[in-house]
């Protein structure tokens, strides 16, 4: 933290974008919508500290691999019969976190990323539409 009480920014920030197709119908005030399907969009954004010796935060192909296996059981889905969603109601902000926390725990897994943690996640499901997690 700084003098002010807010948190120093971290100098490094990577993002990855993604794609994948899929459905689902929310429940919005108890009346469950018709299934209708989207192309979301993911963005996935990573900071740290400290540059390994090649000059990298992180491989971006690393990232990529990661997010695509997060991403891969949602593709071409129904996210309504999707763990975690078939008990969570499929909604871009729960789409969002579910992959934030995803990511979260295959970084910390994985020990050359171990100074890399997830800033964000946002998901958008039709043209200016955006929810976006930040655990």
């Amino acid at each position: 933290m700084d003098a002010g009480g807010y948190a120093a920014p971290v100098p490094y920030e990577l993002s990855v974008d993604r794609e994948f197709c899929a459905a689902h119908a929310l429940v919005i005030a108890g009346q469950r919508e018709p299934v209708h399907g989207h192309n979301w969009h993911v963005t996935l954004v990573v900071a740290g500290d400290a540059l390994d010796g090649d000059g990298l935060l992180c491989d971006f192909h690393l990232l990529e691999r990661e997010l695509d296996d997060v991403l891969a059981p949602l593709d071409n889905a129904d996210l309504n019969a999707t763990p975690p969603f078939d008990e969570v109601n499929p909604t871009a902000e729960h789409v969002a976190r579910h992959i934030a926390e995803q990511m979260r725990r295959r970084l910390a897994a994985c020990g050359e990323t171990s100074h890399v943690h997830v800033v964000s996640a946002s998901v958008t499901e039709a043209p200016g539409c955006r929810a976006t997690y930040r655990p």
